[in-house]
């Protein structure tokens, strides 16, 4: 999810109880909850780099508590230290450290539940693990959370201006929190439902041998669906209200097969690190006088491309990984050879 949906979050687990637990619970929540983005400063190695590290051992239960443990720890330092604050809880370490770890696990959870995923489980297993409910921006959560903590403020300063009591920002944060968890519920029944109409088609006269169902930014019934055969994978559009979906509006990329150019370009840093993080994985070979060049796709996420040239002895000439598809291949051309492997 992207940091304002984390930073709301936060605000939200802060207002509606956890900020009476002990001091400084705000200041454990809102950055413990964009702590695991640490990791952003692998996208100063480039981008192969940052896909290789992103969501890795920041995003996993190992990362989320030890960095839990080092926020608590720096705040628990410096707070310790500062003037007693009248009306604000006792400073308590072991409840500092329970919301700390409530921060960064919140993240890890939710960033686990869009379809890029998280690796749970490092450094013990690298795979990949996504719920796949939610679109890594999501207005309508953002929306929700934005009125459950923005209606109580106005509603505060109001107050302040005719002399009546402050309300508390308590009920608005329960509400944002109820929005979070029920909006997670529908999308996951909507996710459930497409996924069954998915499953119910042949595709090529074959039968599906696994699926996927990928959520738009807004809406939480439209889907675009991914159907994977022994030969290839179909990519279509569903929407979780209509009675079925619509097998023969599809489109097919056919599943990469075994040979020594897809083999060379697999080896490469960049080639391995993209195979490992894709899903769906689909391949463009480009052939021409000078040698191959090889993309590397996931249906998953069509701008996301790693871009192998080889020579005529198979030897990568230069390797590199965007995010948004890059330029056409150099060696494309009408008299080309184009294949997929």
């Amino acid at each position: 999810m992207d940091n304002i949906t984390h930073t709301l979050t936060a605000i939200a687990l802060s207002q509606a109880g956890l900020n009476r637990k002990t001091r400084f619970a705000t200041l454990g929540l809102v950055v413990g909850s964009n702590l695991p983005d640490v990791d952003l400063v692998w996208a100063y190695g480039g981008a192969a780099t940052y896909l290789k590290y992103h969501r890795g051992i920041s995003h996993s239960f190992v990362g989320v508590t030890v960095l839990a443990a080092l926020l608590a720890g720096v705040i628990y330092s410096a707070g310790h230290r500062a003037a007693p604050k009248t009306n604000a809880p006792p400073l308590d370490g072991q409840w500092l450290l329970a919301v700390c770890w409530i921060a960064t696990a919140g993240h890890m959870f939710m960033d686990f539940t869009n379809a890029f995923g998280v690796r749970l489980f490092l450094p013990f297993s690298a795979h990949w693990y996504a719920w796949d409910i939610m679109f890594i921006f999501d207005p309508l959560l953002l929306a929700l959370l934005a009125l459950g903590l923005g209606i109580p403020a106005i509603l505060r300063l109001a107050s302040e201006e005719v002399g009546a009591g402050r309300p508390t920002y308590r009920r608005g944060a329960i509400f944002s929190l109820a929005c979070l968890v029920l909006l997670w519920g529908v999308r996951d029944l909507a996710h459930r439902r497409v996924l069954g109409q998915l499953d119910s088609h042949t595709y090529g006269q074959e039968n599906p041998t696994r699926l996927g169902a990928f959520p738009s930014p807004a809406n939480p019934f439209a889907w675009t669906g991914v159907v994977e055969t022994e030969s290839s994978y179909y990519k279509l559009q569903a929407n979780a209200l209509d009675s079925d979906v619509d097998a023969t509006n599809t489109e097919v990329f056919h599943r990469p097969q075994p040979s020594p150019v897809l083999d060379a370009a697999l080896k490469t840093q960049t080639g391995a690190i993209f195979a490992n993080f894709a899903r769906f994985l689909w391949v463009e070979v480009y052939e021409s006088e000078g040698g191959s060049e090889v993309l590397l796709h996931d249906v998953r996420f069509r701008g996301f491309v790693a871009r192998i040239q080889l020579d005529k002895d198979l030897r990568a000439r230069s390797e590199s990984f965007s995010f948004t598809g890059g330029p056409a291949p150099a060696s494309a051309s009408p008299d080309d050879k184009r294949s997929d492997p």
